[in-house]
């Protein structure tokens, strides 16, 4: 019977579709007062039903305005139109970059010769990153205010999907079955293939079954009522056209409901020598060793580019690339081998690396939400596959990895920045951060009002004194006093010569983040002060508006007796445990002071290990093996990176003051 209802809607469609032969053009009238008067005003205009317009920003932007600035797949305003030619014709010159660290090596593994690279150039949008100048065609508004002008992008957002409508055959008019919009929804997405416009459509009709209120980061109370009954007419997407992809490949790694395809990229000898090959090394993992982390990155170049690179042996690797249109997934390489993603070998041999289609700050400073909800369904795929635990101390940014020694420090990378929002994807993530704690408990979470939160960082595009356009952020200022005109904190390892951090949005030598938990070193009124890098840093912490939560766990601090203890950028074994034969890997300190008295939250405890593969293919002796001995570690948030200090060298505590 559900096969012939949908036949039979499907039908009816095409002598309704009729109705829809003329589009209207848009007048120009009294601006809506509100922006949901705007989706409804929309909604009326172009007969589209205001649910489904609703709905279909909700997954672009989460109706979020972000002051006219660029997605990271070069879409604008609550509906996402994009112009990817407009903004590549348009970007300066000397714009930020998270991926150009000169001499970084993405390995970080001491046993080789550095693996360096070229910094990725640019990648140029495909037709699906090319709509604000359709609909500017068909509203007969100008590009500059499609751009700009929430009310002109919701009324472009509405034309595009009536003209998808009408193009598929699908019934018009605001007050049509919303559940024979899929097909237009769809193809609202961009993609190209049948799988991934059916998991964007998906995600928005499961919007439109659960509603959402939120209020905008212009202030504006935004409502969508659910619809938990609606059932989407799936057979309208086979009116698009689009390709089929083949049947997913067996032990392809991903979730059913997102789109996902496999793109291995290449395990090869290109050179004569051993040890030339690409671009990853093979294990069987979780059998040989444990997956710590998930490494979440920005590609610093279109999807497109991304992919012809990962497929290119003498470049490096991660397993999993998403898009930002749409939340398309493919995987590179298989969870059990170690990609070279990280920049320091312990987190590549414990990691799987996820690389997001966008810029850190470059031509763009936000994320699309359908990227973000792809992303959350993969990695609560994985944390569940691989028992890796849903915090800030397991899934972490590249900008939290930390240098492997005191020379690799300063070019670590910093991506995905701090535009990216680390609060809503942990509660995508079904793991926000909540906390229970007392300004006695001793820790703290930070959770700043990401809307809200907007910092004056410099150097997103042009020169690094450029500011940067306003937008929320995920970061925290640290000081060095209780004054919101003292000096930030300086970070040696990015200035051995000292110095203050900056507010150029690569810099995070004073930076806290989103769910990152730190323990308190003082409080004076409104300011709080945690342990950071062997420093106090005070923050603005008021109780009405407060940049953390307070909460409760296990530090680590110096024994008893030790003035000093060193901080390691990774968790190596002793020299005793390596066999004959093999390299000893140098357990290193990085240059910073964790000092008796300080404090620092525990984020696990991990054992020192090194996964020796160093040769194609393993052929030299001992290759594809976990050297383990007896050292272990505390991993602690110790700045904006996690560290380790060895386990011999600390106690672990609760966290309540004394």
């Amino acid at each position: 019977m559900r096969l012939r209802r949908r036949s039979l809607t499907i039908g009816a469609a095409v002598v309704l579709a009729s109705a829809a032969a003329a589009m209207p053009v848009s007048t120009a009238t009294a601006a809506p007062a509100t922006r949901q008067a705007a989706y409804a005003d929309a909604s009326a205009t172009w007969g589209v039903p205001v649910g489904v317009l609703l709905a279909v920003s909700y997954l672009e932007s989460r109706w979020d305005t972000n002051r006219g600035a660029p997605s990271t797949s070069a879409g604008y305003g609550p509906m996402h139109l994009t112009d990817a030619a407009g903004l590549a014709a348009s970007a300066p010159a000397g714009a930020a970059s998270a991926h150009v660290d000169a001499g970084e090596d993405p390995r970080g593994d001491d046993s080789r010769d550095p693996k360096t690279v070229p910094a990725a150039t640019a990648g140029a949008g495909g037709p699906a990153l090319q709509t604000l100048d359709r609909a500017a065609e068909l509203t007969g508004a100008s590009e500059a205010a499609l751009r700009t002008d929430p009310v002109a992008n919701i009324n472009g957002g509405a034309a595009l999907l009536a003209a998808y409508q009408r193009d598929a055959g699908g019934p018009a008019g605001a007050a049509s079955d919303p559940a024979a919009w899929y097909g237009a929804v769809a193809k609202y997405s961009g993609a190209d293939t049948t799988d991934a416009a059916a998991a964007f459509a998906d995600e928005v009709y499961a919007t439109l079954r659960d509603g959402a209120t939120r209020t905008t980061d212009d202030g504006q109370l935004v409502t969508l009522t659910a619809q938990p009954r609606i059932s989407p007419v799936t057979a309208w997407l086979d009116r698009l056209g689009l390709r089929r992809p083949p049947a997913r490949p067996d032990g392809l790694e991903c979730p059913m409901d997102i789109s996902c395809e496999w793109i291995p990229a290449p395990y090869e000898q290109y050179g004569p020598g051993a040890g030339q090959y690409g671009n990853h090394d093979l294990s069987d993992r979780p059998s040989r060793q444990r997956i710590e982390y998930i490494v979440i990155h920005d590609t610093e170049t279109s999807y497109d580019a991304t992919l012809g690179l990962v497929q290119d042996p003498t470049y490096v690797s991660w397993h999993y690339t998403l898009r930002s249109a749409d939340g398309h997934v493919a995987q590179h390489v298989k969870t059990k081998d170690v990609a070279w993603h990280a920049g320091n070998w312990y987190v590549n041999a414990k990691s799987v690396g996820l690389e997001h289609e966008g810029y850190a700050a470059q031509q763009g400073a936000w994320y699309t939400e359908a990227m973000y909800r792809a992303s959350a369904k993969l990695v609560r795929y994985l944390a569940a596959r691989l028992a890796i635990p849903l915090d800030r101390q397991h899934i972490v940014g590249h900008d939290n990895v930390p240098g492997t020694v005191p020379s690799t420090v300063k070019g670590m990378h910093w991506d995905p920045g701090p535009y990216w929002d680390w609060s809503h994807y942990f509660d995508l993530l079904h793991a926000p951060f909540v906390q229970f704690g007392t300004p006695r408990t001793g820790l703290v979470t930070f959770d700043p009002d990401y809307a809200q939160n907007q910092l004056p960082f410099t150097g997103c595009t042009g020169t690094a004194d450029t500011p940067c356009p306003p937008h929320g952020s995920s970061s925290v200022l640290l000081r060095t006093a209780p004054a919101a005109d003292a000096p930030l904190l300086s970070d040696i390892g990015l200035r051995p010569g000292g110095g203050p951090a900056t507010m150029q949005v690569a810099d995070h030598g004073a930076r806290a983040a989103a769910g990152q938990t730190y323990a308190v070193a003082d409080r004076q009124g409104d300011w709080t002060a945690i342990w950071y890098l062997g420093q106090k840093g005070w923050f603005l912490n008021p109780p009405a508006h407060p940049a953390a939560k307070w909460s409760t766990g296990l530090v680590v601090t110096p024994k008893a007796g030790k003035a000093t203890i060193p901080v390691y950028g990774r968790a190596y074994p002793e020299a005793a445990a390596y066999p004959a034969g093999a390299p000893v890997q140098a357990i290193t300190p990085l240059q910073y002071t964790f000092a008796a008295g300080q404090r620092y939250a525990l984020g696990g405890i991990v054992p020192g290990e090194y996964y020796r593969a160093t040769t194609f293919a393993g052929s030299s002796p001992g290759d594809w093996t976990v050297i383990r001995g007896q050292n272990r570690y505390a991993q602690v948030q110790f700045g904006h990176r996690v560290m380790f200090v060895n386990l011999d060298d600390v106690q672990i505590l609760p966290s309540f003051l004394p």
